[in-house]
């Protein structure tokens, strides 16, 4: 872990967890107590209540209380990835961050729980003591042995989940990728070589599943720091590793590796060497997960073993082993179905769950998301993304009708149909929606031109960007005020080779650029004159210029100045794109319960029909960049023709005029903000609608209104704002406003990218 981190990304992750308020976890109130009688029934006398319920009926616990969607995420520090025994306080980071992804996949409580205990016993007494106030125990980076025998005697001791992730959530993804690779291989699971390097927690719990696969124990071989596991050896033993002790001369991974099927790495840097993959079988499954560098990179094995099928732990690679794959979505189905257990069949339909995924064919909608670039089952994917959308529609599932078929269920699910339909809900709730987005930027990185280049926040950016590989940078601003502002954030940009640099005042374009504005705005009383003042001393007509030019693919400014004069530029220099009647700026709001779209926040005072027809149009085209299906809906302060002035008419208008261009739009309209946002209350007052389920964008009758809304939304529901999104010009070249953050930057840079990307297809096809 430590190995890879630059110091941008140590101070940045410091920055993260400092501010604005430490740690990434908090509890909230989710009943109101806005008076005496919600505290009368929060608290005494009327918690009696619920008490005495539970008294009479534990199972009511489970309905009463958050007890049955609340995890424990327990560590006592002895074995943090990448970090070693570091103990549990200043493990306590890693727990939190555990916490966020089963909150943000899942939508799963968690308290991560810290305990100074090395000792079995004592581990086992103060975990199983925990059991009156959890649905589950996620067990964390505790070392091996000792996580083995903690796991065993806390299942045996408590009547609630007990999971430990290291092992287990490791296990099934490498379970996946060897079903799906050996259906390529065309061999069976009982006729393979395994050989194994390391003999931790995650390798032996691989091996187990493996077992239970149908590997056979004589056909596995493991090697650790200490060389083979043989019959006799003493050193660094343990009862778990000499189940798989061969009664063998080898000595070294070298000795075992030969005419292996399956290579299972989950040990350090560099062991396996290129000779000993050339010694392997036809076309093997290389699983090298050491992070943050794995056992051989990719490019290594693949030169040594052409045909070799290769899963590594790492993002930047095909086939990563991410447990994010399933632990999230097991403990969703073992919670949902009152599991007493995660047993062994429930982990084989994870298996079975996360190897099919990776058969069907991607979505429209993930396809969408990742640019057309998600492949096909095959080598390069064995296994799913660990963000796509479907793994909790197909595990959680899964997990649950294994639970109710071994009895381990005290609550089983009747309508798996409507179940299915609940967890839906998590679908792009979690926070993580513009990753589809960078996947697809980092495909193809284009110039990015920022008009702002001085201002911290940019220079930030840039910094995120090139080390994300999302684009090229060229930055407007004076030489030396940027190498200066560069050095006092302790940036590393390097002008020339990190990213270009133009000066306002002295580049040698300055004719050429003062030619191509007065060219476009020339018969808008822009005299030669004026056009030099302007570009001697405006960067967003700068940044405007070379992205007309070609000088850049796209465009970001804003960070200064008003909206409108960077407006301006934009319309007089990029203009609209064809078939356009103006411009719009589209907001998202990303919230706890999902993403919303909001139009027009920032551009038009008073849009026409057409021109609320062109906003509803473009922005779903950038919907879908999100891999989101659009629904739509106008919203007025007339709920369905319940009032009739100019208004709701505009509106009116605006809607059979979408429905003529796009009739397969999923929109709907004039409505009120709750009937959008609200099915059941929109089914009452107007059963016959063709939008269905939750309105993710919101089409306003007016600029305040939007805007407005926007900035209530963004303040009430704390929730993250990406934009505004200029729609309806030439070219992408997006207008921020001053209260962005450098992330905000970032992500704006990224749909920048996708969009100037999109474009160049156009002009191909």
């Amino acid at each position: 872990m430590t190995k890879s981190i630059t110091d941008d990304l140590k101070s940045g992750a410091l920055v993260y967890h400092r501010l604005p308020r430490p740690g990434k976890l908090e509890i909230q109130a989710t009943k109101p107590l806005g008076n005496q009688r919600d505290l009368a029934l929060a608290y005494s006398p009327g918690v009696a209540a619920a008490c005495e319920a539970i008294v009479a009926d534990p199972a009511q616990a489970a309905e009463l209380t958050i007890r049955a969607n609340l995890v424990a995420v327990v560590s006592n520090g002895t074995a943090v990835l990448g970090l070693g025994d570091i103990g549990p306080l200043a493990g306590k980071p890693v727990m939190e961050g555990k916490a966020v992804l089963f909150k943000k996949f899942a939508g799963i409580d968690v308290f991560d729980i810290e305990i100074d205990a090395r000792e079995v016993d004592r581990i086992v007494d103060v975990v199983a003591a925990l059991e009156p106030t959890f649905g589950g125990i996620n067990l964390e980076d505790i070392k091996a042995p000792e996580c083995f025998e903690v796991e065993r005697r806390l299942r045996e001791r408590m009547g609630i989940p007990v999971f430990h992730d290291d092992q287990h959530g490791t296990a099934i993804i490498v379970a996946a990728a060897v079903t799906n690779a050996l259906a390529l291989m065309g061999k069976s699971i009982e006729d393979v070589k395994i050989v194994a390097s390391g003999a931790g927690a995650a390798a032996i719990a691989c091996l187990n599943l493996l077992r239970e696969l149908g590997a056979r124990v004589e056909n596995i071989w493991v090697s650790d720091i200490e060389g083979v596991v043989y019959k006799g050896r003493e050193k660094l033993m343990d009862p778990y590793k000499a189940v798989y002790a061969k009664d063998t001369n080898a000595r070294t991974l070298g000795d075992i590796i030969g005419d292996a099927d399956i290579f299972l790495g989950l040990s350090a840097a560099g062991v396996l060497k290129p000779e000993m993959v050339q010694r392997m079988a036809a076309g093997p499954l290389i699983m090298a997960l050491a992070n943050p560098n794995p056992e051989i990179m990719p490019e290594e094995a693949r030169a040594a073993k052409p045909d070799a099928m290769i899963c590594t732990g790492r993002s930047d690679y095909p086939n990563q082993v991410n447990n994010v794959l399933c632990f999230p979505y097991i403990f969703r189905g073992a919670l949902d179905c009152g599991a007493t257990a995660i047993n062994e069949p429930m982990k084989l339909a994870a298996v079975r769950a996360i190897a099919g995924l990776a058969r069907e064919a991607p979505s429209d909608v993930v396809a969408r998301a990742y640019g057309g670039e998600v492949g096909t089952f095959g080598a390069g994917n064995l296994i799913p993304s660990p963000f796509d959308p479907r793994l909790i529609l197909r595990i959680a599932p899964a997990v649950a009708k294994a639970a109710m078929e071994t009895g381990v269920a005290t609550r089983p699910i009747a309508d798996f149909k409507a179940y299915e339909a609940e967890l839906s809900r998590f679908v792009f709730r979690s926070g993580l929606l513009m990753k589809p987005v960078f996947d697809k930027a980092r495909q193809n990185p284009k110039r990015v031109i920022y008009a702002e280049g001085e201002d911290e926040r940019i220079l930030r950016a840039a910094q995120v960007v090139v080390e994300e590989g999302l684009a090229f940078p060229v930055l407007i601003g004076r030489p030396a005020v940027v190498e200066q502002r560069l050095e006092r954030f302790g940036l590393s940009l390097k002008p020339g080779k990190d990213f270009e640099l133009i000066d306002p005042q002295s580049d040698p374009r300055y004719r050429d650029y003062v030619a191509t504005y007065h060219d476009r705005t020339g018969r808008k009383g822009v005299t030669p004159d004026a056009a030099r003042t302007i570009i001697r001393t405006s960067n967003s007509a700068i940044a405007a210029v070379a992205l007309e030019r070609g000088d850049a693919d796209a465009m970001i400014c804003g960070v200064e100045g008003r909206f409108t004069t960077h407006l301006r530029h934009i319309r007089q220099v990029i203009g609209l794109k064809e078939g356009a009647n103006g411009l719009a700026a589209l907001s998202l709001l990303i919230t706890s319960k999902g993403p919303l779209f909001l139009a027009d926040t920032h551009v038009t005072a008073d849009p026409s029909p057409d021109e609320l027809a062109d906003m509803v149009c473009t922005a779903a085209e950038h919907v879908r960049r999100f891999g989101l299906e659009p629904k739509i809906a106008l919203v007025s302060h007339s709920d369905f023709g319940s009032h009739d002035d100019d208004q709701v008419v505009k509106m009116q208008k605006a809607l059979k005029i979408i429905r003529e261009r796009a009739p397969g739009l999923e929109v709907e309209g004039e409505m009120h903000a709750d009937s959008a946002l609200l099915p059941e209350l929109r089914e009452r007052v107007f059963p016959q609608s063709r939008l269905q389920g939750v309105a993710n964008v919101l089409i306003m009758p007016n600029m305040s209104a939007a805007n407005i809304a926007f900035q209530v939304i963004k303040v009430l529901a704390d929730a993250l704002p990406v934009g505004p999104i200029l729609v309806g010009q030439a070219r992408p070249a997006h207008i921020l406003t001053a209260s962005v953050t450098a992330r905000g930057v970032v992500n704006m840079t990224a749909l920048a990218v996708v969009e100037a990307q999109e474009q160049d297809e156009e002009r191909n096809l």
